[in-house]
């Protein structure tokens, strides 16, 4: 940078001097150095013409100033005067103005008195030097005597430094100037014409004045561009170069018009040669050519000088823009190469499983393939680099180092990538070892597995077994690992805790399986070697059997052929007590085979749980970095068509959440019970709520498939699955979510068949019922979103809790007879969907579309809220009808199931919302009753008795019981007066709810239950109170002596009703007896052959039952039925 600003000003230097020179030597052709006039200047004066410069020269080439007859001579200014005379004298060549100056005065029509006056004004105030003065006198006989008198007589007064000759006549003249160097007035052939030599002066001097001032502009303009300050970025540098490039232009045009006004003036001169006069020509026009052509060469040096400068400018400017470009492109790519660097430096994983190295070596080569542009584009401009300095630019102290900067950047990023896929490719090399011994003891698992226990107790059965297992474990050599040690020195770059523990977890397996295999060959060699050679029978000896309570096969192969009757005595308890021993021997043998083969089983359930799971979650990561993410890219954004922008969300749902939980919850905790497989179902249990989000995926997947299905062509995706190696398109993975939920309870069939006896058993159990409840969830959904025409919010209505299609018949009160009638006979078909407020009836529409969206469409057609429905479970003549009634059985709508088990699911599920609902409104009224019962006075308690223990809540335990009738939260704190009735088959005294005759509202006493039976009575009874079982609905620790102290949850026996509220009841699991508050104590309904309905309405008597009665008959308020504990 130095040297090229050093060469700068030396080129600035050089151009100035050079400059300066050309407006000196312009001065000094046009004598300007001397005197400073122009004809411009004195153009009024000139055009006077009292004296001029014809171009005529003496003998000895002296110039000729020619003084024609001028009446004002003596009027002119003298300042006029001396501006003429000095001007005139400054045109000839300072070689021709040295020889001295011929004048010619022409005063042959004036006055002596004139004459004298003039010569001696000239001989005063002539500049320049003088060689001869030629005065032709006046022509007048008086004034030409006259003038010989007065010269003679004033010789004196004209005594110059020249000889003053006075002639008489042009003759005269002629001796002294040749006629061809005179012009035409003076008697001579000189052509010369006064305005023309005018112009001509005017135009020359125009021009070198001209030629002066461009080497001034072209000087200070070189100054300006030498000073200009280089910009630090690509687009300033740009634009002071375009900019300096438009000024040089300028310039160069100024150039061109100077050249062509040049060539101009002198073709105006005409072409004459330089050397020598021609006839017609005077010496003045052949200087005026040589001046205008030496200005030319002026002119031309000027331009010379600036386009030699403007070429280093132009090159200084064009190397800073490279400079600038350079440096860009080093920022650029060093912070890609920075990033590039920071991304590469958290690719710290070496993977999990075998799925998950391939991935990263996936990911590797991708990240490298993305990198290389950046390393490419890194070498081109290290190239480039190496080019300027090639060129000698004048930077190469700051390109140089950035170059190498680049060069180690590129080799650093190649380094590092080759070291990721050391460790990676090591990673992999360890992983299918591990994978291979692993696959190795699932086949071995197989086998043991396999291997009939029954068909082993034979000699050939067992050494069939036996060959099988030796040719097992010679496979072992290439399959398992040997040595633990030599992995961990063999693999100590890449291995890390967790790594390591998948080491010693897989070489554990690995040594329990030889292990069992080892037991079996050692029971194996046993029983093929029974009876494997004859003996000689013997009787045994008494002492013998003493000693030896298992003889060998010969003994007794003895003993049965002797026919001693002791011996056979003796024999008789002998086989009976080997026959027990080897029975219970091998029965143990058995069991604990049975036992460990279960085990090696369930974990490879749960290895094939965990490894399904890793794939997965590796699945979506895939989809997500290869397909979801490159939607974001820029690079990658023409190839995307234009419907899919801002459909990210559309194509993949919820997936990017399925994967967060999956990767950083459920795997992790999944891993957990790696030891312990048949525990694994506590797992799904406590993350069963995050299970939902599928739910969301599932409703999003008909959207999905129908942009996947206008979009499947697009280049982008094609792209993506090249770049990702994948065989399949991304509809395909698109998929594995759903496959996924569904492939869980597989699996969790197959832990608890070979769990049933284990601890976790239950969990197991609850698991499956919770996923396929899941599966029922989003099936259902699925069938939700495709409900149109309803106006309300279905999320109102509450959960979905069933849906299906169903032939439904109608039959109201309002209606016609013969729309009654044929409503009987022509059935409607409905898809019903069961929430917990209402149940919707819909049309099925015919599917379209395929996949997705070939699923049905329902027309909503009417819906009952569930506060005023009722049901009958039976309808006479078909198992697979029941009844929905509405409002008191104004509407009545038979509804026929497609088989008696789905009948029997949705009367539970009905009887299960009547029932939650007709708790709720009890719950309100034991709240009332309680706040009551607290004023009154209780007995001293008599049992401090614990309840019994039990976690789980009220919720908890309806949730768990079997029987569906079970109803908690029953209250009824109303006075107990009347008695009860005789023959209901209970003798303890007891009293009857009254059912009050005002339907406004529930109370503590208010329990309107509807029944068939009374249906078709039509009439009234009182309700009951029935002896059985009651469950507790709140904690009664305090009271008499005789008190019972019971918990929330609880259930009791009914032995006695006492006064002020209290019953004597009974804890059937301590056995304790005490007094507790009716209050606390909540009926428990269980099978009945009446009838059994419960209405949970506040309104309306009549009005959400449940009823197991076949009646169809229409009624008014039933009596309670008998319930029986």
């Amino acid at each position: 940078m130095r040297f090229w600003l050093r060469t700068e000003e030396m080129a600035l230097e050089e151009m100035v001097q050079r400059l300066n020179a050309v407006s000196k030597h312009t001065d000094e052709i046009m004598h300007q150095d001397i005197v400073p006039l122009c004809a411009a200047d004195i153009q009024d004066q000139l055009k006077k013409r009292f004296a001029y410069l014809s171009g005529g020269r003496g003998q000895d080439g002296s110039p000729v100033i020619t003084f024609p007859d001028y009446p004002a001579f003596s009027e002119i200014p003298d300042k006029e005067f001396q501006n003429v005379m000095t001007y005139l004298t400054s045109i000839p060549s300072l070689q021709d103005a040295g020889i001295g100056f011929i004048l010619v005065i022409d005063r042959r029509r004036d006055k002596w008195t004139s004459v004298k006056a003039s010569v001696l004004r000239i001989a005063a105030s002539f500049p320049a030097n003088l060689q001869l003065v030629l005065v032709l006198r006046p022509t007048g006989f008086f004034q030409r005597t006259l003038s010989d008198i007065a010269f003679k007589f004033n010789r004196d007064d004209f005594k110059m430094k020249v000889p003053v000759i006075m002639l008489s006549s042009v003759p005269d003249l002629h001796g002294y100037i040749d006629k061809s160097q005179l012009t035409e007035d003076l008697g001579g052939t000189l052509d010369y014409c006064h305005s023309r030599w005018l112009c001509q002066r005017t135009a020359i001097e125009s021009f070198a004045l001209m030629v002066k001032q461009t080497a001034q502009m072209l000087q200070s303009f070189g100054t300006e561009l030498a000073e200009t300050e280089l910009p630090n970025d690509v687009q300033s540098t740009s634009s002071v170069l375009c900019a300096h490039t438009e000024k040089k232009d300028k310039a160069k045009e100024d150039l061109r018009l100077a050249l062509k006004e040049g060539h101009s003036v002198l073709e105006s001169l005409g072409e004459l040669q330089a050397e020598g006069s021609e006839p017609g020509v005077n010496q003045d026009q052949l200087d005026n050519q040589a001046t205008v052509q030496r200005l030319l060469a002026q002119l031309n040096e000027t331009e010379a000088a600036f386009d030699e400068f403007w070429a280093k400018h132009q090159q200084k400017l064009e190397q800073c823009l490279q400079l600038r470009h350079f440096e860009q492109g080093f920022r650029e790519v060093k912070a890609i190469l920075d990033a590039v660097s920071q991304k590469i430096a958290t690719f710290t994983d070496i993977g999990n499983s075998l799925a998950h190295v391939e991935h990263l070596l996936r990911d590797l080569a991708s990240f490298e393939e993305k990198s290389g542009v950046a390393v490419e584009r890194a070498q081109a401009l290290s190239l480039d680099g190496e080019q300027l300095i090639e060129n000698k630019h004048y930077a190469v102290d700051s390109i140089r180092p950035k170059c190498q900067e680049l060069r180690h950047l590129c080799d650093q990023f190649s380094a590092e990538i080759a070291r990721r896929r050391g460790l990676l490719s090591k990673s992999l090399e360890l992983h299918r070892r591990l994978e291979t011994s692993m696959k190795w003891c699932d086949e071995g698992i197989y086998l043991l597995a396999s291997q009939p226990v029954d068909k082993c107790q034979s000699q050939d059965g067992a050494e069939a077994a036996l060959q099988e297992i030796e040719k097992f474990l010679e496979t072992g050599a290439e399959n398992k690992i040997q040595e633990l040690n030599t992995i961990y020195k063999e693999y100590e770059s890449i291995l890390n805790q967790d790594l390591m523990e998948h080491v010693r977890k897989v070489f554990q397996k690995q040594a329990s399986m030889e292990e069992v295999f080892h037991r079996r060959q050692a029971s194996l060699r046993k029983l093929a070697a029974r009876q494997t050679r004859p003996v000689q029978p013997v009787a045994p000896r008494p002492e013998a059997l003493a000693k030896s309570p298992c003889p060998s096969p010969g003994i007794r192969r003895g003993s049965e052929n002797s026919s001693s009757e002791g011996g056979a005595l003796r024999r008789g308890p002998y086989r009976r007590a080997k026959s027990e021993m080897s029975e219970s021997r091998q029965g143990r043998g058995s069991a604990g085979e049975e036992e460990e083969s279960l085990a090696i089983l369930r974990r490879h359930v749960m290895s094939e749980l965990l490894d399904t799971e890793r794939a997965y979650v590796e699945e979506l990561l895939c989809v997500l970095e290869g397909y979801a993410a490159e939607m974001d890219n820029p690079l990658m954004a023409h190839l995307l068509s234009t419907g899919l922008h801002n459909k990210k969300d559309v194509l993949f749902g919820n997936m990017e959440e399925i994967y967060h939980f999956h990767n950083r919850i459920f795997l992790r905790e999944l891993e957990n019970y790696t030891d312990c497989p048949e525990l694994v179902g506590r797992c799904f249990l406590e993350r069963m709520e995050d299970f939902q989000i599928y739910e969301k995926y599932c409703q999003n997947k008909p959207r999905s498939e129908s942009l996947w299905r206008q979009c499947s062509d697009c280049p982008f995706f094609q792209e993506c699955q090249r770049k990702l190696d994948h065989k399949l398109s991304l509809d395909s993975y698109l998929l594995k979510p759903v496959q996924r939920i569904t492939k869980y309870q597989l699996l969790l069939k197959e832990m608890l068949k070979y769990s049933k006896n284990c601890e976790g058993a239950e969990d197991l159990q609850e698991a499956l019922s919770s996923i396929l409840g899941i599966l029922k969830a989003v099936n259902d959904s699925m069938h939700l979103i495709a409900i149109t025409g309803y106006d309300g919010n279905l999320g109102d209505l509450g959960k979905l809790l069933m849906q299906g299609s169903f032939s439904v018949w109608t039959d109201h009160k309002r209606g016609h007879t013969k729309v009654k009638e044929l409503a009987r006979f022509k059935p409607m078909q409905r898809h019903l969907f069961l929430h917990e407020k209402a149940v919707l009836f819909c049309k099925k529409r015919e599917e379209n579309g395929e996949g997705y969206e070939k699923a049905p469409s329902y027309s909503y057609k009417q819906s009952l809220n569930m506060a005023a429905v009722g049901i009958t479970e039976n309808v006479k003549g078909d198992t697979k009808k029941f009844e929905i009634w509405y409002n008191a059985r104004e509407e009545v709508y038979i509804v026929q199931a497609p088989t008696p088990e789905i009948k029997a699911a949705w009367v539970n599920e009905i009887r299960k919302v009547l029932t939650s609902q007709l708790q709720a409104c009890r719950e309100a009224s034991q709240h009332r009753a309680l706040e009551q019962s607290q004023s009154l006075p209780l007995p001293a308690p008599t049992s401090t008795s614990p309840s019994r223990g039990n976690s789980r809540n009220v919720k908890k335990l309806e949730e768990r019981k079997t029987d569906p009738l079970s109803l908690e939260g029953y209250v009824s704190s109303a006075p107990l007066t009347k008695p009860p009735e005789k023959g209901r088959g209970w003798s303890k005294t007891s009293h009857s709810l009254e059912a009050p005759e005002d339907d406004g509202g529930w109370s503590s006493a208010e329990e309107q239950i509807n029944s068939s039976d009374a249906e078709e009575d039509g009439g009234l009874g009182p309700k009951k109170l029935v002896p059985g079982k009651y469950t507790v609905v709140a904690d009664h620790e305090k009271g008499g002596p005789d008190a019972l102290l019971v918990r929330s949850g609880d259930v009791v026996e009914l032995v006695q009703e006492g006064d002020e509220g209290l019953w004597y009841v009974r804890d059937p699991t301590t056995g304790k007896e005490g007094w507790v508050p009716a209050s606390s104590l909540s009926v428990q309904l269980g099978p009945s052959g009446s009838a059994q309905c419960l209405s949970s309405s506040e309104s309306s008597p009549g009005s959400a039952v449940l009823s197991n009665s076949s009646s169809c008959s229409e009624g008014g308020q039933a009596p309670f039925s008998d319930l029986q504990g």
